[in-house]
C-alpha cells in the first residue's frame, strides 16, 4: 500500500508538469490561440485544465491510500502536511479555473504545486505512529481544514503575483521592483533547498551531533546538510565531515535552521545566476509573457480566492485549533509560536478584506497584500515551524 501511495504522488507530480507545459503552450504557442483572449482559453488551455484535474485525482488517490496504510490522516509531519498543501492548492486551482478560465493562472499555479510537493518530499516520508496528543479526530478536522484554507489563499497569492509582474515598471529601480525581486528570490530559495537536499541525499551525507536540548537533557541530532550552525553545546560525532561555524541556543532547532540558511544561500546563488543569464531582473524577463493578462481580471481572482479561503482558514487554523488545544493540553490558547503566527495570519487577511471592502484598496495595493499574506503563511510553515522549538514542532 505504501508503494501504491508513493506511485500515485509521483505520477501526479509529472501530470502537473504536463499541465504546466500545456498552459505554457496555450500562452506562448500563438498558432493555437483563439481570438477571444486569455480569459476564454483555447485548446491547449483546456488540455492543461484536464491534466490539472487528473493530477488532483491522482493526488487524492495518494492521500486516501496513505491514510489507509497509516491508519490516520496523513497530515501529521512536515512531509505529509506540505504534500497535502500542494494537493489543496491544485484542487483550489481547478475550482477557480472552472470559473475564470485563466491560462495564465495555470501557468503560475502548477509550478507552485510541484514546488510545494517537491519541498515536502525533502523531509522524511516514513509512516510513523502518532504520539498521544495527535491521536484525536481533531487532527483530521483542524489540520485538513487549515491546509484547504491555505491552499485557496495560495491562489490569491498567485493572482497577486501575476498582477504585480504584469503592471510594475521594471525599467525603474525602486521599492516596488526590489520588493518583487525579493519575492522571486524567496521562491528560488525553495528551489535551492530542493536542489541542495537532492544533491546531499544522493551523496548519503549525514552528520550526527550530541547536544543539550531545550529541556536540559542530552540528545542526538542528525544533519543531512553540512553544518553551518551546530546544536546547543553540540559535539560532532561523525568523522570526516564539516564542523559547525557557530552553535545555536537551545530554543532553536539547529539542524532546521542550518537547512534554512542553506536554502537562502542556494536561492541567492540561483537568483544571481539567472540575473547573469537573462541580463535583466527576473520579473522583467517574465513580464512579456503576461502582456495578454487583464490586470482587472487577476485582481478579481485574487480577491475572490481570499474571500473564500479566509473563513476556511479561520475555522481550521483558529477555531478548530483551539478546540483541539483544549482537549490535548487543557487550554485553548497558550501563545505557542505556531499559535501566535496563526493569529497574525488571521489578523492580516482580516485587515486585507477590511481595506479592500471599506477603503477601496484594489489593484497594486491589494496585490501586494495577497503576496505578503501568503509569505506570512510560508514563514510560519518553514521558519517558525522548523526552527523555533514549540509544542507544534513535532507535528508539522
Amino acid at each position: 500500500m505504501a508503494a501504491i501511495s508513493s506511485n500515485f504522488l509521483l505520477i501526479a507530480f509529472f501530470v502537473y508538469l504536463l499541465a504546466t507545459i500545456a498552459f505554457t503552450v496555450s500562452i506562448t504557442g500563438k498558432k493555437w490561440r483563439d481570438k477571444q483572449g486569455e480569459m476564454t482559453g483555447n485548446r491547449w488551455g483546456f488540455f492543461g485544465f484536464l491534466l490539472s484535474i487528473l493530477g488532483s485525482l491522482l493526488s487524492i488517490g495518494y492521500f486516501i491510500t496513505r491514510w489507509i496504510h497509516s491508519g490516520h490522516a496523513p497530515v501529521s509531519n512536515m512531509f505529509e502536511y506540505m504534500t497535502f498543501l500542494g494537493i489543496a492548492i491544485g484542487f483550489a486551482f481547478v475550482i477557480i479555473y472552472a470559473i475564470y478560465r485563466s491560462n495564465y493562472l495555470g501557468l503560475f499555479t502548477m509550478p507552485i504545486v510541484m514546488l510545494i510537493i517537491a519541498y515536502g518530499s525533502m523531509f522524511p516520508g516514513e509512516v510513523a505512529p502518532l504520539i498521544p496528543a495527535l491521536q484525536s479526530i481533531w487532527l483530521k478536522i483542524h489540520v485538513i481544514t487549515t491546509a484547504i484554507g491555505q491552499g485557496i489563499l495560495a491562489i490569491g497569492f498567485v493572482a497577486g503575483l501575476i498582477y504585480l509582474i504584469r503592471t510594475i515598471d521594471f525599467t525603474k529601480a525602486n521599492k516596488q521592483t526590489r520588493s518583487l525581486e525579493f519575492v522571486l528570490y524567496a521562491i528560488l530559495s525553495l528551489v535551492g533547498f530542493i536542489l541542495m537536499g537532492s544533491i546531499f541525499n544522493a551523496m548519503n551525507y549525514e552528520a550526527n551531533f550530541a547536544y543539550i536540548n531545550e529541556n536540559g537533557m542530552e540528545a542526538e541530532m542528525t544533519y543531512t546538510l553540512p553544518a553551518l550552525v551546530g546544536p546547543n553545546e553540540g559535539e560532532l560525532l561523525t568523522e570526516g565531515v564539516m564542523s559547525p561555524i557557530v552553535h545555536a541556543p537551545a530554543i532553536i532547532v539547529a539542524n532546521d535552521l542550518n537547512t534554512v540558511i542553506w536554502s537562502l544561500f542556494s536561492g541567492f546563488v540561483l537568483y544571481w545566476v539567472l540575473r547573469f543569464v537573462l541580463r535583466k531582473r527576473i520579473g522583467a524577463a517574465i513580464q512579456p509573457i503576461l502582456k495578454g493578462v487583464s490586470p482587472q481580471a487577476v485582481d478579481e481572482v485574487s480577491y475572490r480566492a481570499i474571500a473564500i479561503g479566509f473563513p476556511i482558514f479561520t475555522l481550521g487554523g483558529l477555531i478548530f485549533a483551539m478546540i483541539w488545544a483544549q482537549i490535548a493540553w487543557t487550554r485553548f490558547w497558550g501563545w505557542d509560536p505556531k499559535e501566535v503566527w496563526a493569529l497574525i495570519t488571521f489578523l492580516f487577511y482580516a485587515a486585507y478584506l477590511h481595506l479592500r471592502l471599506s477603503k477601496g484598496w484594489h489593484g497594486e495595493k491589494s496585490a501586494w497584500l495577497c503576496v505578503i499574506g501568503f509569505a506570512i503563511i510560508m514563514f510560519n510553515l518553514v521558519f517558525v515551524n522548523l526552527v523555533i522549538a514549540g509544542l507544534h514542532s513535532y507535528a508539522l
